[in-house]
């Protein structure tokens, strides 16, 4: 099993600290694992009229936060597998506002949206974990900034805890 140690800032664009701060330490495909039953646990404990709830008039519903997470996860692993697999390499970047108005996130059940989720994190543990060791080092570029693949991991559970966090302040008010 590859471990891939907490990455430095001048592994990942400026911008990711702030989600890889808040990951604790530990060895992340567990936290990956862990963490995402935690969020999942809370998405199901909300009372269905939450799931098309807006906070503000142009904030997203709580099934589009969880559309976005599904994308910005399978995103993240993808920048991860193309690095690991082709040092160097330079990928795209993301309109998360462009990919929430082509997504169908907003018209989804929530259990179907969390059924997903569920299916692509074990998927991207199970792909960090079995990566060969020393991968985590290679580089590569995404919207223009330099990233190591063991930035991607800390990056998603660092996105995820954010955005609970979110949920927690912004969608479960007055509950």
């Amino acid at each position: 099993m590859t471990a891939f140690l907490r990455p430095d800032p001048t592994e990942h664009a400026e911008y990711y600290a702030q989600y890889i701060a808040r990951v604790p330490d530990g060895e992340i495909t567990s936290t990956l694992s862990n963490q995402l039953a935690e969020t999942v646990g809370i998405l199901r404990s909300l009372p269905e009229d939450r799931e098309t709830y807006r906070y503000a008039e142009d904030k997203w519903t709580l099934r589009e936060v969880v559309g976005h997470l599904i994308d910005t996860e399978r995103m993240f692993a993808y920048r991860a597998l193309a690095i690991a697999r082709e040092d160097d390499v330079d990928l795209p970047g993301m309109d998360q506002d462009a990919w929430n108005r082509g997504s169908n996130a907003a018209d989804r059940a929530m259990v179907d949206l969390i059924d997903e989720w569920l299916l692509v994190r074990r998927s991207n543990v199970v792909m960090f974990a079995c990566m060969p060791d020393g991968v985590g080092s290679r580089t590569g570029r995404a919207s223009g900034y330099k990233f190591t693949v063991r930035s991607f991991p800390w990056i998603i559970a660092g996105h995820e805890l954010w955005h609970r966090d979110l949920i927690r302040r912004d969608y479960m008010a007055g509950l």
